[in-house]
């Protein structure tokens, strides 16, 4: 429960944090959304150990050039608060239209470290673990995903997550 004025105003700043990202991907905007992360961030998703801004903006630009749109949508995040760091998990969806006419939607959970920089409270280390992707009627393929126990339990640092989507990301091809 919040205690402070302190930790309210970092609960809307990640709020705020989330938006900013879940935006960015709906506009294409790579560089607002690498600008979500801290400038060393690190982002695991689908088999991927991304580090840097750099690196974040130029997969994320390749991820999106197959897709049409992507609205995510993310639940209120469960928070852990500390003066310059916070950790939390966030429960998502992500309705999506491919170029090629394809749709999908995704569910899962973010994991994150977040630190405080000049420019605000930004991902230090972020992890998605994808539980589902299918059709809106749930009738999909479902992933086996770890259960790290209830909050504030977290995954370690050096967490791998399964390639469940770069192949049709159309990354490392040739």
């Amino acid at each position: 429960m919040p205690n402070s004025t302190a930790d309210l105003a970092a609960r809307q700043a990640i709020a705020e944090l989330l938006a900013a990202y879940a935006d960015a991907v709906w506009r294409h905007d790579y560089d607002a959304f690498a600008h979500c992360f801290a400038e060393d961030g690190e982002w695991r998703i689908s088999g991927l150990e991304l580090r840097g801004r750099e690196a974040i903006r130029a997969t994320i630009a390749q991820i999106m050039a197959r897709l049409r749109k992507v609205r995510i949508s993310f639940a209120t995040p469960i928070l852990s608060i500390g003066e310059t760091t916070a950790s939390g998990r966030v429960l998502m969806s992500e309705q999506c239209a491919w170029h090629n006419g394809e749709t999908n939607l995704a569910l899962g959970t973010y994991y994150d470290r977040f630190c405080l920089t000049a420019q605000g409270w930004r991902f230090a280390w972020r992890l998605f673990a994808q539980e589902y992707r299918g059709p809106p009627d749930l009738s999909g393929r479902w992933f086996a995903v770890p259960d790290y126990g209830a909050p504030p339990a977290m995954p370690p640092r050096d967490a791998a997550t399964p390639d469940v989507a770069t192949r049709r990301w159309g990354l490392g091809e040739s």
